[in-house]
């Protein structure tokens, strides 16, 4: 099993949602942490509970992953061979209400120094020491949201797939895996945070964030380039992929449309 020999990881976007959900998962299996965020206060009090819960190691690096220098920060942090990490969860990220055209820049910008920067730079940073000692595993957090055309998130997400499943690919026969984790809807504070009001989704769409984890991990131990955890979100992605081009624009459109509102 891949996981059996995972000793440390770094996980961004640790204090809420899913980067602690993954958080709290790898520290009940006696996974030591370094934990990514830019709270340190609350940084500070998860990993006082994770090591009071669990006993285990537990390092926090405070840093804004929309800015260069603290990136390299953290990317330090994981070329450290003295120290290594086995495991890196790129899961930092946020949501955004705003059109393209004529919305603000750099609030753009910022969402693909955070989504797609830091997650290049990251894995750069970790992935030649865990092919040196033959193991290891990236995990980057994607979202089903990009299987369809529908605005920035949309695209940074596609490319974050893309990215880590061909990885995979690259990583095949090192002891080093590469697995894009695509959730749908999940019970977080992530539309909160953006202001994006979900209250008329139906409760069949939300994903538990325990669970959705839990999933991933198995599919990591199973070497899955792609994971999509909830049965109705497999069938969602099966369908994006298969549908006519035209059907999946229409549907997003009618998405964009209504999240405008």
């Amino acid at each position: 099993m891949v996981l059996t020999r995972i000793r440390t990881a770094l996980v961004t976007g640790a204090t809420a949602g899913i980067g602690n959900a993954f958080a709290r998962a790898l520290a009940a299996r006696g996974t030591d942490l370094v934990l990514v965020a830019r709270d340190a206060a609350r940084l500070e009090a998860v990993a006082g509970d994770l090591r009071t819960s669990h006993r285990v190691a537990v390092e926090v690096l405070a840093a804004d992953l929309a800015d260069r220098e603290q990136v390299e920060r953290v990317a330090v942090r994981l070329r450290d061979g003295s120290r290594p990490v086995d495991m890196l969860v790129n899961n930092a990220g946020f949501g955004l209400k705003q059109r393209f055209v004529g919305g603000d820049l750099a609030t753009e910008e910022r969402a693909l120094d955070v989504m797609a920067r830091a997650v290049l730079v990251l894995s750069h940073a970790a992935l030649p020491g865990m092919v040196s000692r033959g193991r290891g595993v990236l995990v980057n957090v994607s979202s089903v949201a990009g299987f369809l055309p529908s605005g920035t998130y949309s695209a940074v997400k596609s490319w974050t797939t893309t990215f880590t499943m061909s990885l995979a690919g690259e990583l095949a026969g090192t002891g080093v895996t590469a697995t894009a984790l695509c959730p749908g809807y999940v019970h977080t504070e992530f539309h909160g945070r953006a202001n994006i009001r979900m209250g008329r989704l139906s409760e069949f769409a939300w994903l538990d964030a325990d669970r959705l984890v839990a999933a991933c991990l198995s599919d990591v131990a199973r070497r899955r380039a792609l994971s999509v955890p909830g049965a109705q979100y497999k069938l969602a992605v099966t369908a994006m992929r298969h549908l006519p081009l035209p059907v999946v624009t229409w549907f997003s459109r009618g998405r964009m449309r209504r999240r405008a509102r």
